[in-house]
């Protein structure tokens, strides 16, 4: 599989600009390919020693890595599973849990065992969070590369900085390790972020008056039209989540409903199961002093990303001033740079 030329002709035919950077990088995945998949022609180029299962792709936000990725992806012709990875960790809890009472096997081995069947698997946008998370990586990646299966990672992070700063991080570092052992690392190199220059973000709006409340109100009627009003209550491992204004799919919340109760990744999947399109209302200026809202909000855009879910969101601040939290700086930015494609035209509810 030499991907190059098809690549090429994928940019001309979506009128995509060929970045040399870009075409670089799928010169990189072809030896990747060549090395875990067709080894004969890979052992008359390179050594044995420079074979890795794993391929992990750093670089901004916006430059295009999920757009290269998915291209190798797509053109990968055998078994494979494109995973988020909060659904991925949260499918491992559930089966840990359930899992609980045998202790005849090790229950990463045998949650491992069901990957098998995969030859690659692809987490976009790969990121640690969570002391609990970080804990169990090491082990159960080390032994997803023991069970040869190749992986695809995508993220804003480099390796050595993943989980910075987080608690009891020493504990961490083996799984770093390993990460660096097997996995080809390249960074995709281009300033622009091409969500913001190609998407406006029509539906984010802001300040908050009279006017920008009249124009939300317009449109959400206008997206309800002939639909029916109806409060859906979600259950999620038996807690009851009531989303007040449903509307066959067209949602729509408050801010502080989403972000600032005690719901995560597991509710904004859940709630992403039955959007079509979402609004979001008063979205604060973040700082240190609600950065658990703040964490809360990038991964439930991350998820709805993730679905392809359009929104509409209002602010008092346009998208471009909203502030931060100092540790959550740099994962916001590719909340916004999110925000500027699922908030565009371009990306509507038909």
């Amino acid at each position: 599989m030499n991907l190059t030329k098809p690549f090429k002709d994928y940019c001309k035919k979506n009128n995509l600009e060929i970045n040399y950077n870009q075409i670089n990088l799928i010169e990189k995945l072809n030896i990747f390919y060549s090395a875990n998949f067709n080894k004969s022609l890979f052992k008359k180029i390179f050594s044995k020693k420079d074979s890795k299962p794993g391929f992990y792709l750093q670089g901004d936000v916006g430059v295009g890595k999920t757009m290269i990725l998915n291209f190798f992806y797509d053109n990968f012709d055998h078994s494979k599973q494109r995973f988020h990875f909060n659904e991925f960790m949260i499918s491992f809890h559930d089966f840990v849990f359930k899992n609980k009472k045998n202790k005849k096997e090790n229950v990463i081995d045998k949650f491992v065992k069901k990957l098998k069947k995969y030859r690659l698997i692809y987490f976009d946008e790969f990121q640690v969070t969570n002391i609990v998370d970080a804990m169990i990586l090491g082990n159960l990646f080390k032994k997803i590369f023991d069970k040869n299966i190749k992986v695809l990672f995508s993220s804003n992070i480099k390796i050595n900085d993943l989980y910075k700063d987080g608690l009891q991080r020493e504990q961490f570092l083996p799984f770093i390790k390993t990460m660096k052992n097997t996995c080809y690392q390249e960074k995709l190199n281009i300033e622009e972020d091409y969500r913001k220059t190609h998407n406006s973000n029509q539906r984010f709006i802001y300040p908050l008056n009279e006017k920008t409340n009249f124009k939300v109100n317009k449109y959400f009627r206008k997206l309800t039209k002939d639909k029916t009003l109806k409060e859906k209550i979600l259950t999620i491992k038996g807690r009851k989540f009531l989303i007040k204004n449903y509307y066959d799919g067209i949602l729509k919340f408050d801010f502080k409903d989403l972000c600032a109760k005690n719901v995560g990744a597991e509710d904004y999947i859940k709630i992403a199961k039955f959007t079509k399109f979402m609004i979001i209302e008063n979205i604060p200026n973040f700082n240190n002093d609600n950065s658990n809202q703040q964490q809360r909000f990038i991964t439930l855009i991350d998820i709805f990303y993730e679905k392809n879910i359009p929104l509409m969101l209002t602010s008092q601040l346009s998208l471009d001033s909203l502030g931060s939290s100092f540790d959550l700086r740099q994962a916001f930015k590719r909340t916004i740079s999110r925000i500027h494609e699922l908030s565009s035209l371009n990306h509507i509810y038909l």
